[in-house]
C-alpha cells in the first residue's frame, strides 16, 4: 500500500523553519492552525528517547497567536475563559480554557500578558481569532483582534537551559516557570517563556522576524552540539506518558473543561462575568456526564487511533466510552492512552475491553497523569562545560 502524501499549499503555509526541517530530514508533517507541524525526524521512539535525554529544538511556529489590544483587552479575554485573569501579571502565562455558551471547549491556549492593555493567546488548533474578532464586534468592544505573524520557537529537554544559556546568557536561567522575558538576539528583542509541550522542562521563543528567527535556529544548532542537540517535535509517547491532552484528538467542542479535567483552571468564586458561566455553574451542580480518563491495555504493540476505539466495562456490552490517543509506551511496557468514558464506569481500577483495528484488548482505567515507571532514572549529566549548569524544571505547555 502506497503512503499517503500530504500535498502543500497557500492553504497549508510554511513556516520560517520549513527548509532547515527538510534538511534535518523530517519523516512527516500534520496540519495544524492551517500550518505545517512536523510529526517525526528518526522514529517516535528514537526522538521520545532523545527527548528524555538530551535537547531539542523544535518548529511549532504553527502555535499561532492571536493578539488583542486596547482598552478592552484584558474584558474581551476574559469573557472568553472561566479562569480568573485578574491577577494575572505582564509577562506571566497561563492555561486558560476558552468555552462557548454552552461551556464546549472551544481552545485551551496559554494566555500570555504583553502589557496592561494587550495579550497573547498561544493557541491549540482551532480558528480562535474568529472567535474573538466576532465577540469583539457584537459587543462593541473597544480592542484591535489580529493574528500578528508571530510563533515559538522551542527548546525543550532536561538540557535546555544550557543550551539557550550559550545562546542568550546566564540571564535566561532566571526565568521562572510560565513566566517571561525579552532577551536580545542579533539586536532584536524577543520574547522568551519557560514553557513548551513537554515534560522534559524547556523554553519557547516567539520569532515575529522569519530572518531573525532562521538565524537562531541556525546558531542553536552550532553551538549545540556540545550537548547532543537534535530537530524535534511533540511527541506522542511523551505527551500521552506525561498526560498532556491534545485538543482536537482529546477534548472538543463537544466536550466542557470540567470533563477535561481541567476544574482547577475554572474559578467557580471569580466576580468576572465569562461566556458560557451559566452552563458551567450548571454542569458543576450536576457533575459532569463524562470524564477523561488513562487507560493501559494489554498486547502488543499496535499503531494509535485515528478514530476512536470504543470501550466497553465487558466484552459484548454496551459502550462506556471511546480512546482518543494511545501508543506503545517503552517505559512501561504496554499500550497507554486517554479515554473519554461514561462517569459512571470511569472509576480508577476499572476493568474494561477496547476494540481496536486488531480486535479487542483488555486494559484498566487509570489516573492521570501517569505514574513514573519503575526504574526510571535520572538523564546522565551533560558532557559538556555546561555541566555545573542547573536542569530546567518539568513543565508542561498547558499546564499552569
Amino acid at each position: 500500500m502506497s503512503t499517503p502524501i500530504l500535498a502543500v499549499s497557500r492553504r497549508t503555509r510554511r513556516t520560517p523553519f520549513t527548509e532547515r526541517l527538510a534538511a534535518h530530514g523530517v519523516k512527516g508533517y500534520t496540519v495544524y492552525n492551517h500550518m505545517l507541524l512536523p510529526t517525526a525526524f528518526r522514529s517516535l521512539e528514537e526522538d521520545y528517547w532523545h527527548l528524555r535525554r538530551h535537547v531539542q529544538v523544535w518548529d511549532v511556529f504553527c502555535e499561532r497567536q492571536v493578539e488583542l489590544k486596547g482598552p478592552d483587552a484584558f474584558r474581551l479575554t476574559q469573557m472568553m475563559t472561566p479562569r480568573d485573569l485578574s491577577r494575572i501579571e505582564i509577562g506571566q502565562c497561563v492555561y486558560a480554557p476558552i468555552i462557548d455558551e454552552a461551556a464546549g471547549m472551544i481552545n485551551d491556549p496559554v494566555v500570555i500578558r504583553l502589557g496592561e492593555d494587550r495579550f497573547w493567546l498561544s493557541i491549540a488548533d482551532s480558528d480562535v481569532v474568529l472567535w474573538a474578532g466576532g465577540l469583539a464586534h457584537g459587543l462593541d468592544l473597544d480592542v484591535e483582534v489580529f493574528e500578528p505573524d508571530a510563533g515559538p520557537l522551542a527548546v525543550q529537554g532536561p538540557r535546555a537551559d544550557d543550551l539557550m544559556a550559550l545562546v542568550f546568557g546566564d540571564e535566561v536561567r532566571r526565568i521562572r516557570f510560565f513566566r517571561s522575558a525579552m532577551l536580545s538576539f542579533m539586536g532584536h528583542p524577543l520574547l522568551v517563556a519557560r514553557s513548551g509541550w513537554s515534560k522534559q522542562g524547556g523554553f519557547e521563543i516567539y520569532v515575529d522576524d522569519w530572518e531573525v528567527g532562521r538565524a537562531l535556529y541556525d546558531r542553536l544548532f552550532a553551538v549545540g552540539e556540545v550537548l547532543d542537540v537534535g530537530p524535534g517535535c511533540p511527541n506522542l509517547i511523551e505527551r500521552i506518558e506525561g498526560g498532556l491532552l491534545s485538543y482536537g484528538n482529546d477534548m472538543t467542542r463537544a466536550n466542557n473543561p470540567l470533563e477535561c479535567g481541567l476544574e482547577r483552571y475554572c474559578s467557580p468564586d471569580s466576580r468576572h462575568e465569562h461566556i458560557g458561566r451559566a452552563a458551567l455553574d450548571r454542569i458543576r451542580a450536576n457533575g459532569p456526564a463524562r470524564m477523561v480518563r488513562g487507560v493501559r491495555l494489554e498486547g502488543a504493540a499496535l499503531a494509535g487511533p485515528i478514530e476512536p476505539w470504543p470501550v466497553r466495562k465487558r466484552r459484548g456490552r454496551a459502550q462506556v466510552g471511546a480512546v482518543s490517543s494511545a501508543t506503545w509506551s517503552p517505559r512501561f511496557s504496554g499500550i497507554v492512552g486517554f479515554a473519554m468514558m461514561e462517569a459512571s464506569a470511569s472509576m480508577i481500577g476499572t476493568s474494561i475491553e477496547v476494540e481496536t483495528p486488531e480486535g479487542m484488548r483488555s486494559g484498566v482505567v487509570v489516573a492521570l497523569p501517569f505514574e513514573e515507571a519503575p526504574g526510571d532514572a535520572k538523564p546522565a549529566a551533560p558532557r559538556s562545560a555546561a555541566k555545573t549548569a542547573k536542569a530546567g524544571r518539568p513543565a508542561a505547555r498547558k499546564k499552569s
